[in-house]
């Protein structure tokens, strides 16, 4: 992990869960991070706490759903620490859980906006930086969801598998131009998300105790582990924690 030391890191949705403690592991490895989320004090008081403990933090009001935001995050981030090396695609819906019949659109276009658009609006905007600078690395979260049809997420699956296919889009446009991308499928993850499932008993997902799921700072992990050279046989496509064999790679086990 040495050669994160001194890398300037966006992520997305950092206001609690995944996104939170990526940017306190990452911090730790002495990265300068950028927390993003509409939830503005979140990602301010998270920064703080981060800058308190001796690491580099900015904590930026964004929606990602809104391209302005985005754009204007990374001028930020690029204003602030004079660079962007790792942009991390973490901000995420799944309510409302429910049938698709029984959708409501508005609801379903949200998630969609959030879920696809916000990843979309992400790399486009990172993507100039990443081109001047002549690296820069992606890591998109994804989910089995990407690739499995699972009863009342309609909108989510179709979102992750949307990702997916953004993954491998930005893998064969750009890899040959220094941009690294991957997407990362945690499995189930001890966050609040976890929470609106259960409550939803639609899928056998909700049916989980929470001791099944993983802590959030597992992804933390792995995420970091993306970002360096170890992991470059994985570009273009998802990694999964999901395996025994995943998470001893990235040195969970």
């Amino acid at each position: 992990m040495e050669q994160l030391k001194g890398k300037v890191a966006l992520i997305t949705g950092a206001s609690k869960g995944i996104g939170q403690a990526t940017a306190e592991y990452l911090a730790s490895l002495g990265v300068s991070v950028v927390l993003a989320a509409r939830s503005g004090g979140a990602v301010a008081d998270n920064a703080k706490t981060i800058a308190e403990g001796g690491g580099n933090a900015l904590g930026i009001t964004c929606d990602v759903a809104n391209y302005n935001d985005v754009v204007s995050t990374i001028e930020a981030t690029v204003n602030t620490f004079g660079r962007l090396d790792i942009l991390v695609n973490n901000a995420g819906l799944i309510d409302p859980i429910t049938h698709l019949g029984d959708s409501d659109p508005a609801a379903w276009n949200q998630v969609i906006d959030v879920n696809v658009k916000g990843v979309y609006h992400g790399i486009h905007a990172a993507l100039p930086v990443f081109q001047k600078q002549g690296a820069g690395t992606i890591v998109n979260i994804s989910s089995g969801a990407a690739t499995n049809a699972i009863e009342g997420w309609s909108h989510y699956c179709t979102s992750k598998a949307a990702v997916l296919m953004l993954t491998r889009m930005v893998h064969k446009e750009y890899g040959d131009k220094g941009v690294r991308v991957i997407g990362l499928s945690p499995g189930t993850v001890a966050t609040d998300m976890q929470r609106s499932i259960k409550q939803s008993g639609i899928n056998p997902v909700s049916k989980l105790d929470w001791e099944d799921h993983i802590k959030p700072d597992w992804p933390a992990k792995a995420i970091a582990y993306l970002c360096t050279d170890a992991a470059d046989d994985l570009l273009g496509e998802d990694f999964s924690l999901k395996t025994e064999a995943g998470r001893k790679r990235v040195g969970l086990l």
